[in-house]
């Protein structure tokens, strides 16, 4: 296993339990299915039919529908994580060695997971929690502009109030990600017999689905702007995915991290994984926004 020493890509079965881990930890990746993206970028091409079909009759006259044809590039961005352990990592047996990757794996994916959220919803480094310039306007903050002020003691009219907004849009919904306060605003709804309208949401539960639809309650949801929720059609206007070759790097010399101190005058070595994760909102129409920013 010392043979990791440098430029070693992660294995194909720890790639795959990676983004299965993502998938619990990110509100995007969980309500719609990746698609790999290559490393120098895709386009996705969105028709949109002007006209409804046309009925004909026999030696009836056609006439033209129309179409707009709207190319969305989705161009994937580096994600970095590393970490500093004790340098008795390289003089452990090999099965000591694949258990400190897999748990080293396991918290990158939750990393990676609230990452690609933070960036998608918000257009954030996750790092900074400040603007990024390689996301620029490629987030729901930024590029979804049908909005509902959010009040607590309204929420499921506030939801409704969105759906109405992308519905207006001609758009269709399939899922909802949502901040913890929704969900704790929702588990205190009654009715007139003061009994709970979402029961399944007491106690900070997160059952996959609300009403029918997909539901993912998340914190990544309230970061930057303080999105409450964002509803839409997710499986068909969003799109993520990620390149499949995954670098780790196990560095034993220098200082990788900037943090003055130098790994051989710790007794340190430096663990390194980065991804490379693409997305892109096709139809800001199809999304909405309760916010209350």
């Amino acid at each position: 296993m010392a043979t990791l020493s440098k430029g070693t890509l992660f294995d194909p079965v720890l790639v795959t339990d990676l983004i299965n881990k993502v998938k619990g930890k990110s509100s995007l990746a969980n309500l719609c299915m990746q698609s790999p993206i290559p490393f120098n970028g895709m386009k996705e091409f969105i028709f949109s039919m002007d006209s409804e079909v046309d009925i004909v009759a026999e030696n009836g006259k056609k006439t033209t529908g129309g179409i707009t044809l709207d190319p969305v590039k989705i161009v994937p961005i580096k994600f970095e994580y590393g970490a500093r352990v004790s340098d008795e990592f390289i003089n452990a047996s090999e099965e000591e060695q694949i258990e400190i990757l897999t748990a080293f794996n396991d918290g990158f994916a939750g990393k990676v997971g609230r990452g690609l959220d933070i960036a998608g919803m918000h257009g954030l480094n996750p790092r900074t929690n400040t603007a990024s310039d390689v996301v620029g306007t490629n987030n729901f903050d930024s590029k979804v502009t049908q909005t509902v002020t959010y009040e607590a003691a309204k929420i499921d009219e506030n939801i409704e109030a969105a759906i109405a907004l992308i519905e207006g849009s001609d758009a269709d919904i399939t899922g909802m990600a949502a901040s913890p306060a929704a969900r704790t605003a929702l588990a205190a709804l009654k009715n007139s017999a003061n009994e709970r309208l979402y029961p399944e949401l007491a106690w900070g539960g997160n059952p996959g689905e609300l009403n029918g639809l997909h539901t993912d309650f998340n914190k990544t949801v309230a970061v930057g702007e303080k999105d409450e929720a964002i509803i839409g059609d997710f499986e068909n206007m969003f799109k993520w995915g990620y390149a499949k070759e995954i670098p780790l790097e196990i560095i034993q010399y220098g200082d990788p991290d900037n943090s003055g101190k130098d790994l051989k005058g710790y007794n340190q070595v430096y663990l390194r994984a980065e991804i490379y994760l693409g997305w892109g909102i096709l139809d800001a129409n199809a999304f909405a926004r309760v916010t209350s920013a």
